[in-house]
């Protein structure tokens, strides 16, 4: 997937199938240098919820047998970007690209 503000590769994180409210559209978190976005699809359109890597305050992976819930704080105050049913890997992958990014904006 890419960015529409620039050419800049964003990597996309798919929640599970198999976790509450993910069967028919599940939760995508992307994340590139700019934000990171949580989008979830509907029938109609999708809803999207976005935080400037700039202003991310921390990133909280809680992990359950098999999936991770990982939750992105803003330090603007605004309400988190929570999303549940991934993979442990893929929660700290994003974590890392987020981290990552951080230190390159430094």
């Amino acid at each position: 997937m890419m960015d529409s503000m620039d050419s800049s590769p964003a990597d996309t994180f798919s929640a599970s199938r198999w976790t509450q409210g993910n069967f028919f559209f599940p939760t995508k978190i992307v994340v590139s240098p700019q934000r990171v976005s949580r989008v979830k699809s509907r029938l109609f359109g999708s809803n999207e919820e976005s935080i400037p890597m700039s202003k991310v305050a921390s990133v909280h992976i809680r992990t359950g047998p098999i999936w991770a819930e990982i939750v992105i704080e803003s330090s603007s105050g605004t309400d988190p970007i929570t999303s549940h049913g991934h993979r442990k890997a893929d929660a700290q992958r994003i974590r890392d690209l987020i981290e990552q990014y951080q230190a390159q904006g430094r």
